[in-house]
């Protein structure tokens, strides 16, 4: 069974779902029988690449909070992180463009880093001092060392602004196409959906159910099927006649 989450790295519910889809995966008895793939979703795709802002700035500009009301909103999602074991700065954070990131994603799933490089990307934002975006490419670098890629590997991904943009944009039409117009957004196996960072119970109950509507193969054949030559493990049948 697949798990398609789309989601954005300057996304905090993102961060905080991540961790209880993960709390319900963990307990969820078939998990080894479950891939998880993570797409590309921008919430500010046409913010340009060198425009960084505070957080606090940025939820008062876009969305219309009083300063207080972006404050408060931080805090409270402080609180909702480390519910979930996670650490959360709820001041002197920055937001910029995440397209760079996201193309990095598409590279690390092709190495097999992907969900390593998004959970560090995640940490770096939200708990981590150091800012993912003004410190541009050798920040990432840095981060995508730690998740397990090839510097120089990655150097040359973000150094050409077409690798992976491809990618990162079918993502993100795939989404739109699926009626995702926010994240987080969970996919299962491309028949159930689930909107937002859910509790890890209603994960739990979405896996289950997704499990158990799994298509079963059925065979036709003559009542000799069984029976019949074939290849397996252990070798080939051998005409005896």
């Amino acid at each position: 069974m697949r798990v398609e989450i789309w989601s954005d790295i300057a996304c905090p519910w993102c961060y905080v779902g991540k961790a209880r889809f993960e709390k319900a995966l963990e307990a969820f008895p078939h998990r080894d029988g479950v891939e998880v793939v993570h797409r590309s979703f921008e919430l500010d795709p046409d913010r340009a690449k060198d425009d960084i802002q505070p957080v606090i700035t940025m939820l008062t500009r876009k969305y219309g909070m009083s300063d207080a009301q972006a404050r408060a909103g931080e805090e409270n999602l402080g609180a909702q992180a480390a519910a979930e074991g996670l650490d959360y700065r709820t001041s002197g954070r920055d937001h910029g463009n995440t397209f760079d990131m996201h193309r990095l994603l598409h590279f690390a799933k092709e190495r097999g880093r992907q969900d390593e490089l998004i959970q560090i990307l995640y940490r770096a934002n939200f708990a981590e001092e150091r800012s993912v975006f003004a410190e541009g490419a050798e920040r990432l670098t840095e981060l995508a060392v730690e998740a397990g890629l090839d510097a120089d590997e990655v150097r040359t991904v973000l150094a050409d602004p077409a690798a992976y943009a491809d990618e990162v944009r079918a993502d993100e039409r795939e989404a739109a196409e699926l009626g995702a117009n926010g994240v987080p957004f969970f996919v299962l196996d491309r028949k159930y959906g689930v909107s937002g960072a859910q509790p890890a119970e209603v994960f739990a109950q979405a896996l289950t159910r997704a499990w158990d509507d799994r298509p079963q193969l059925k065979l036709v054949a003559d009542d000799d099927a069984q029976s019949a030559d074939a290849c397996g493990p252990d070798g080939c049948a051998v005409p005896q006649h």
